[in-house]
């Protein structure tokens, strides 16, 4: 499990550890890590050029430090200082005593572009943690004359730490160093594409973070512990049956691809309930159908309704039949369309809402785009005032447990492939599925979402060549075995 702070909760594990421990050790262990990351990239570090962009707290005294080792070990170390008056007095002391030279960036600005242009690697410490808004005009004019690796320290200068905000010019960098934690910016779009490759420090902050974190982001291992298994006494009702009510004359394949995923997510059986019960069971004949309503259907243990179902009067009915029932129901695409926060009131059990940006943004009253920037905020709002778990999908998928506390989760398998039509449709399908098999909504949403990615990347990996929604379906029994594995 990746794990995420805020940073509020990092400086205050900061302060505990450090007052514990013999002044500027903890900043030395920061810079010891950052330096052997970056003579790492570098290969050689003898007569490597390498540039330091400092600003003026804490994140440049980490640059500045690391800089130092490097030009110990024989690097040609150039400072490039944003605010020489603030600049971090021990790690520049440190610097000049190894060899390496620092010069203002106001200065001769020629000398400091020259630089930043000629270095094979430059650290980009001008902003930490704490920073806010976008770059300074100064600070973006050097960026730009770089032509090496980037490499940031903590984390890129001008996204927001804390949401993945991108609210101005900012660091793109090709590396970040983060130390103690990840933070929540770096895992969350669009700070996270931002970030380049990630790579964490031990500087021993873990004792001193809370148990639960504010964001974190499932691995294979943790995957592969939720996974449902049929047990020795397991029959095809006892593994769970998900119910799909989707599809309409106009969109049959939503049903045929709802039904693909579904029939790939660990539930036992799949009812199908709709208008394309005959190309259902064309292409898998192993659905139970019915033409309706849902509730004379047979027993379920969990419904998947709205993609493909139309806005008419009795798609309404549908959808309030399903709402009606009480196990857990997960709804999409057209279902949300539908949707309003009085609907889900009066249930007992779990909802779960799997929204695009768009929709997102329909559902809350908002431009689409204040969605795609600002993702944490608006799916913890969507998860409050709808009293659901929300999976909001995108470039960073986000599930919100909701309501009350609870890490958001980030799903990291996501890739760009999945922007075709209908690759939703099976997600539903498939976390419905895993819903039925017995998944809390926040765990059921967490795995559909990652075997789906993983799914993507498994379709497209033999030719990089685009891939279509059933060839995510298809690859689903692969990636399965594989996590497993």
């Amino acid at each position: 499990m990746r794990i995420a702070y805020s940073v509020e909760t990092v400086r205050a594990a900061e302060r505990d550890l450090m007052a514990r421990l013999p002044e500027g050790a903890l900043m030395q262990r920061a810079a010891a890590g950052l330096a052997a990351a970056c003579a790492g990239l570098l290969g050689r570090v003898y007569g490597a050029r390498v540039a330091l962009l400092v600003g003026s707290g804490d994140n440049g005294g980490d640059a500045l430090y690391a800089g130092a080792r490097l030009a110990r070990r024989g690097a040609g170390v150039t400072a490039v200082l944003l605010a020489p008056d603030r600049a971090h007095a021990g790690g520049l002391r440190a610097l000049r005593a190894a060899g390496g030279r620092a010069i203002p960036a106001s200065y001769a600005s020629d000398s400091a572009e020259t630089a930043l242009a000629r270095a094979d690697l430059v650290l980009d410490g001008i902003v930490g943690i704490g920073g806010r808004g976008g770059l300074r005009p100064e600070a973006e004019r050097l960026i730009g004359a770089v032509r090496g690796t980037v490499v940031a320290v903590d984390l890129p200068s001008g996204v927001d730490a804390d949401t993945g905000e991108v609210r101005g010019p900012a660091v793109r960098a090709d590396a970040t160093v983060t130390f103690g934690t990840y933070k929540p910016g770096l895992l969350i779009d669009p700070a996270h594409e931002r970030a380049g490759a990630v790579r964490l420090i031990d500087i021993g902050l873990a004792p001193h973070l809370p148990p639960v974190p504010d964001v974190e982001a499932l691995q294979h291992g943790d995957v592969a512990a939720l996974l449902p298994r049929p047990g020795a006494e397991s029959d095809k009702y006892r593994r769970g049956v998900v119910g799909v009510v989707a599809g309409s004359a106009r969109y049959p394949g939503a049903a045929v691809l709802a039904v693909a995923g579904a029939l790939r997510g660990g539930a036992g059986a799949v009812r199908y309930v709709g208008p394309a019960a005959d190309a259902v069971i064309a292409r898998f004949p192993e659905t139970l159908v019915h033409s309706g309503p849902p509730h004379k259907a047979g027993r379920v243990q969990a419904w998947v309704v709205g993609p493909g179902l139309g806005d008419d009067a009795a798609a309404r009915q549908s959808l309030d039949d399903v709402l009606a029932s009480d196990v857990p129901v997960l709804v999409d695409a057209d279902g949300l369309r539908l949707l309003s926060p009085g609907d889900l009131r009066s249930r007992n059990a779990a909802t779960l809402l799997t929204p695009h940006a768009g929709e997102a943004a329909a559902l809350l009253g908002v431009p689409r785009e204040q969605v795609e920037q600002s993702r944490l905020a608006h799916v913890r709002t969507l998860a409050e005032r709808y009293g659901a778990t929300v999976l909001l999908k995108g470039s960073t998928t986000l599930i919100c447990p909701g309501p009350g506390p609870g890490p958001v989760r980030v799903n990291p398998t996501g890739t760009g492939w999945l922007a075709t039509a209908g690759s939703g449709d099976v997600l539903s399908g498939l976390t419905g599925s895993l819903l039925a098999a017995g998944l809390s909504t926040h765990d059921a949403a967490s795995v559909g979402a990652y075997l789906h990615g993983l799914a993507a990347r498994h379709a497209t990996a033999p030719t990089g060549a685009p891939i279509a929604a059933h060839d995510v379906a298809a690859a689903l029994p692969e990636v399965w075995r594989d996590v497993l594995g």
